[in-house]
Order: C-alpha cells, then structure tokens, then sequence
C-alpha cells in the first residue's frame, strides 16, 4: 500500500470499442492522470490512450478531481477505484467542541472491504483520529501517475552509485 500526494485530474475520453461478441460501439471511460495543469493533463490522456486505443479517440472533459490523495493497492485483485470521504476530527481549544472536516480520497482495491482496510492500514500510521464516512466505487477505469523522466534518474553527482 502506497499513498501519493499531486494535482490529479479526471479526463473522460470517447472512443470506439470493440464488444466481446466482436461488434464496434461507442463508449465513454474516465481516467485519473497526474499533471500540473489542464493541457497537461490532456497531452497525458492522450498519450496514455495512445497505447491502448487503436483507432480514433477524443478527450470530452478533463476536471480537476476531488482527491487530496490516492492510495495505490499493487496486489493483482485491487481493479477497482474508491471514492472515500474521510472525516477528521479535532477539538476546538476554545470551545472545547469537536470539529471534524471533510477530506477525499481515491482508494484502489478489490472490493469495498478491501478499500477499508486499506484505508485503515494507510491512516492508522498517522496521529490523526478520523471516521470514514463514506465509502463508493467509481467508473474510473486507471489512474495514470506521473513517471519520472530517465534524466532525474540520474544521480545527483557522478560519485553517486
């Protein structure tokens, strides 16, 4: 279980796909990918579908999503996306009242159960007391983190190794 932190946008792209039973139809898919603004992410969507999507597609919205942080599940059975509401809870010094404040985040995993547990284990290595309030799948089909280019993969000097 990892967790990243960046500007995440959701792209929808539209394109023809071929069925199961072999006939051609148009479909919309949503996709999450890494990027610092609204044409980057639309030059990221595009260059992602490129790999998958043989013939003619288009990018019909890009908007930036909701999450503060994605929590990435690398196990084979976590296929899914979780949109997760979670609430953290503090106490007013002043008024001694408790507040709690709302934050999303998009969880992969295999199942609901799997997504709340994986928020448990992400979360429970953290000070900070919280409630999940809420907890549903979404039509995301990938999520696309930014890679590092081979050059930053450079050591910082020559003597590094």
């Amino acid at each position: 279980m990892r967790s990243r932190t960046a500007n995440w946008f959701e792209c929808k792209i539209r394109y023809e796909k071929t069925m199961e039973d072999g006939l051609q139809k148009k479909v919309s898919e949503s996709y999450t990918v890494d990027a610092l603004s609204f044409t980057e992410a639309e030059q990221r969507i595009m260059e992602e579908m490129s790999s998958y999507i043989s013939g003619e597609f288009e990018v019909t919205d890009i908007k930036k999503a909701p999450y503060k942080e994605i929590f990435f599940d690398d196990s084979e059975l976590a296929d899914r996306w979780y949109k997760t509401k979670l609430q953290f809870i503090t106490i007013d010094e002043k008024t001694e009242k408790e507040k709690r404040s709302n934050v999303n985040y998009l969880v992969q995993a295999g199942t609901l159960n799997q997504a709340v547990k994986n928020i448990d284990e992400v979360m429970g290595g953290t000070m900070i007391d919280y409630v999940i309030a809420s907890v549903a799948e979404t039509t995301l089909m990938d999520v696309f983190e930014y890679k590092k280019s081979e050059q930053n993969d450079k050591p910082e000097y020559e003597g590094a190794q």
